[in-house]
C-alpha cells in the first residue's frame, strides 16, 4: 500500500465530506479531484457511510485516498477497511484504534490535544497528526508544540479552517489541513464545493513557507 507522504504532497488538503449522501459522494469526489485534492475522507456519522466509501474506492480508489472520519473504535476499523477504506481519521488519541488500523494496512491519522497525545499516538504507529479542534489551539500553539514533535511528523490543523486562516498556522509548522464545513455542507451542489474547492487550493498554493 502506499503511504500517506505522496498524497500529501500532491495537495495535503483532506476533504472531509460529513454528511455526504452515497447518491452523490462520487460526483463531488470527482469535483475534488478536478481542484488538486487527493485525499477524501467520510466521517463515520454521515449517512450509510461504508456504502459512500466503497463507492469512493471502486471509483477514485487507484487516483485517490479514500477512508473514513469520526472512527472512535477498532471494531470500526474492520469495516471500514472492509469496504475499501485505507484511511482512517480519528477525533480523539486511541491507541487500540490506530493499531488495529496498521494491522490491517491502513494508514491512521490520530488527533490530538497535547504533546502527551501526540507522543502517545506517534509509538502506537500514527501516520500523521490531526490537531483537533484547532478553534482551540492557534497559531502559537502549534508553534510551540512543533519544537518538541518530530520534524518529518506532519501535523495537520482540523476545526474552523478556511482559506484566510491557512497561513498562520503553516507559520507555526502545519504541513496541511483537514477541511470541513468550510469546504462542504450536506446539500451543497457540485458547483459549490468545486468553487470553495479551488479556493482553498489557490490558498495554499499561494501560502509562503508551506511545508509539503
Amino acid at each position: 500500500m502506499t503511504g500517506l507522504a505522496p498524497y500529501l504532497q500532491r495537495c495535503p488538503l483532506v476533504a472531509i465530506l460529513r454528511g455526504v449522501e452515497p447518491v452523490e459522494v462520487v460526483e463531488i469526489a470527482l469535483a475534488l479531484e478536478e481542484n488538486g485534492f487527493s485525499i477524501v475522507e467520510v466521517p463515520l456519522n454521515s449517512p450509510r457511510p461504508l456504502e459512500s466509501i466503497a463507492r469512493l474506492a471502486e471509483t477514485v480508489g487507484d487516483r485517490m485516498l479514500v477512508g473514513a472520519g469520526t472512527v472512535i473504535d477498532p471494531e470500526a476499523v474492520d469495516r471500514v477497511v472492509a469496504a475499501g477504506g485505507r484511511l482512517i481519521v480519528m477525533p480523539h488519541a486511541d491507541a487500540a484504534v490506530v493499531e488495529r488500523a496498521k494491522s490491517l494496512g491502513a494508514l491512521a491519522i490520530p488527533g490530538f490535544a497535547t504533546p502527551g497525545e501526540a507522543f502517545a499516538m506517534l509509538r502506537a504507529g500514527a501516520d500523521a497528526l490531526k490537531l483537533f479542534p484547532a478553534e482551540a489551539a492557534p497559531p502559537a500553539v502549534l508553534k510551540a508544540m512543533r519544537a518538541v514533535l518530530p520534524l518529518e511528523v506532519a501535523v495537520l490543523p482540523v476545526g474552523g479552517i478556511t482559506p484566510e486562516t491557512m497561513a498562520g498556522y503553516v507559520a507555526a509548522g502545519a504541513n496541511g489541513f483537514g477541511l470541513g464545513s468550510a469546504l462542504y455542507r450536506p446539500g451543497d451542489t457540485v458547483e459549490s464545493v468545486s468553487r470553495k474547492a479551488k479556493a482553498f487550493r489557490d490558498a495554499w498554493v499561494t501560502l509562503p513557507s508551506r511545508s509539503a
